[in-house]
């Protein structure tokens, strides 16, 4: 029987690092080696994680400790501005380690490979260094890249995300009073999704996100300009073309619903609707923040990088 490889989670008392480590216990090829919290530091993992039956527990690893630990893959589930010296760290130590960041840190460092598998899996070349997608950006750029070649101008993408979304750390974004009854506006221009799927489907992109009362899951509604007439019977062909082989991904005839993805492993999109005239087209895109939009696209990666089948521990239907 072949060893198992190791991996560690740092930023594990997230609400991405729960549904990682939830992924990890159910995966055949992969045991945990740590889980780095500064907050739950010396409690038992099994007593924060009903998927994990182990007497594993939390530990705070600074960035040198986390490299000596010596795990075949190293996690990176913390805030944007904080992967640097676990990176530098491992570089140093151990630069066979497979490091996946969630970040937004190296989306845009051409030496990490962006998975997004269902786009950019044909690229990946073994590289040990890959950027996890944002959510958002996820659901961007599924929603846009089967009519990308039609564009006349700017997609326009109206976002709303579940608070789950803005992590654990108090703000207003995940403030359940504030958002009670409310849809709150924010970064409504260059946001780092904006960026991020600008750069990776290269044309320009605008992108107005909310926060919504919600826990969990992404709607995210694009308005798609085209250079030539379309119908939606063709559109929606496309999408389903496109997507055929892809698992992950549904190609739904209604406008999906943020509360059918929440807790699911994939993407919806649907709801293809075309003005008069025939070259304005907008659908809608639906997945889970914390699966889809975070960590079941890391184990999608970490799967590919070490040669498991890419859905190993992931529920394709539940």
């Amino acid at each position: 029987m072949t060893a198992k490889k190791s991996i560690g989670i740092v930023g594990a008392r997230g609400h991405t690092g729960t549904e990682l480590i939830r992924l990890v216990a159910g995966h055949p090829g992969l045991e945990l080696a740590f889980v780095s919290s500064r907050e739950l530091d010396g409690q038992r993992v099994a007593e924060h994680n009903d998927a994990y039956r182990g007497e594993l527990r939390y530990a705070s690893l600074d960035p040198a400790a986390v490299a000596a630990a010596g795990a075949d893959v190293v996690v990176l589930a913390l805030p944007n501005g904080k992967a640097a010296p676990y990176v530098a760290a491992i570089d140093a130590a151990r630069p066979d380690t497979l490091v996946v960041d969630l970040s937004a840190d190296h989306r845009f460092d051409p030496a990490w490979y962006y998975g997004l598998p269902e786009i950019t899996r044909g690229g990946y070349d073994g590289r040990k260094r890959i950027s996890n997608p944002g959510c958002y950006a996820t659901a961007m750029q599924l929603a846009i890249w089967p009519m990308l070649e039609y564009l006349a101008g700017p997609p326009q993408c109206f976002g709303v995300s579940g608070y789950s979304g803005a992590g654990t750390t108090p703000s207003d974004k995940n403030d359940v009073e504030l958002l009670r009854d409310n849809l709150m506006p924010y970064s409504l221009a260059d946001h780092m999704h904006e960026r991020e799927v600008s750069a990776q489907l290269r044309v320009p992109v605008e992108f107005m996100p909310h926060v919504a009362p919600h826990f969990r899951g992404i709607t995210l509604t694009a308005n798609l300009w085209l250079t030539e007439p379309v119908k939606a019977d063709w559109v929606r062909a496309r999408y389903e073309q496109r997507y055929a082989r892809e698992p992950l991904v549904d190609v739904v005839e209604q406008a999906p619903w943020v509360s059918r993805i929440a807790g699911r492993h994939g993407v919806e999109i649907g709801g293809f609707t075309v003005a008069p005239g025939g070259k304005r087209l907008v659908l809608v895109a639906t997945l889970d923040n914390l699966l889809k939009g975070a960590a079941t696209q890391a184990m999608q990666n970490i799967n590919l990088a070490l040669g498991f089948d890419e859905l190993t521990s992931i529920p394709v239907k539940e």
